[in-house]
C-alpha cells in the first residue's frame, strides 16, 4: 500500500475527530481514568461519577454545537442615528485549556462600532460563550470572537479584551495562583484609531472598579 500524503493523513485525522463515541463509551473512559488515578470506580462514592462527568462535559463543551454566525444572524437597523461603540463588560469566560483540559476562568470586554445595524446585546455574550465552551487557548478564543463579529456583522471596528486565570498554571506545574493572562484583539477603527482604542481600554479598566 502506498504511503498516504500529509494532506490525506490530515483529512483522516479530521474525520476521526468528529466521530463522537457513545455515552456508554464516554462513561467507560471516565472509569478508566478513575482506575488510572488509583481509585475504584465500583466504590459507593464513585458509582455515579462517570454519569456526572459526562453530564458536566456536555455543559462545559456545548460550544461545539453552537454556531456563532447564526447567533449574530438577526440585526436591527433602527438605531436612531447611533454611531458610537457598543460595549459589554464583565462577560463571564468559562473555558478549558486544550493542553491539560483544566479550567480557564475570567471575564471579557467586547465592543464593536456598528455600521448602520446592531444586534441584541445578549448575542455578543452568547458568542463569547460559544467559543469559550470548547477546548481552547485564550489567544485563539480572543481571535475567534473578533472574527465571528467581524464576519457576521461587518462593523466598522471590533475590540476584545480577555482577562483570565488558567488552572493548568495555578493548580499544577508552576503553581502561581495569582497570575492572570490578558489577551486583546483590535480590528478596523479600533486598530487604526489609537484614541478609540484607548477609550475602550479605559472603559474596561473602569468596569473592574
Amino acid at each position: 500500500m502506498d504511503a498516504m500524503t500529509d494532506k490525506e493523513n490530515l483529512v483522516n485525522i479530521t474525520d476521526d475527530a468528529i466521530v463522537r463515541p457513545t455515552r456508554d463509551e464516554a462513561e467507560d473512559a471516565v472509569r478508566t481514568l478513575l482506575r488510572w488515578a488509583g481509585d475504584d470506580p465500583r466504590r459507593e462514592g464513585l458509582l455515579e461519577t462517570p454519569k456526572r462527568v459526562v453530564n458536566a462535559y456536555q455543559d462545559w463543551f456545548r460550544g461545539y454545537d453552537e454556531d456563532p454566525h447564526k447567533i449574530l444572524g438577526k440585526r436591527f437597523e433602527d438605531v436612531q442615528g447611533y454611531d458610537d461603540m457598543v460595549m459589554l463588560t464583565h462577560i463571564d469566560v468559562e473555558s478549558h485549556c486544550e493542553h491539560h483540559m483544566a479550567p480557564i476562568l475570567g471575564t471579557a470586554c467586547v465592543a464593536y462600532l456598528p455600521d448602520r445595524a446592531v444586534v441584541g446585546i445578549s448575542k455578543i455574550a452568547k458568542v463569547v460563550e460559544a467559543f469559550s465552551k470548547r477546548l481552547q487557548t485564550q489567544e485563539t478564543m480572543t481571535a475567534q470572537i473578533a472574527d465571528a463579529i467581524e464576519d457576521a456583522m461587518s462593523p466598522l471596528g471590533v475590540a476584545i479584551f480577555v482577562d483570565a486565570k488558567h488552572q493548568c498554571m495555578t493548580t499544577r506545574g508552576v503553581h502561581h495562583p495569582n497570575v492572570s493572562t490578558i489577551t486583546t484583539m483590535f480590528r478596523g477603527e479600533f486598530k487604526a484609531n489609537a484614541e478609540l482604542r484607548q477609550r475602550f481600554m479605559n472603559l474596561c479598566e473602569q468596569s473592574k472598579r
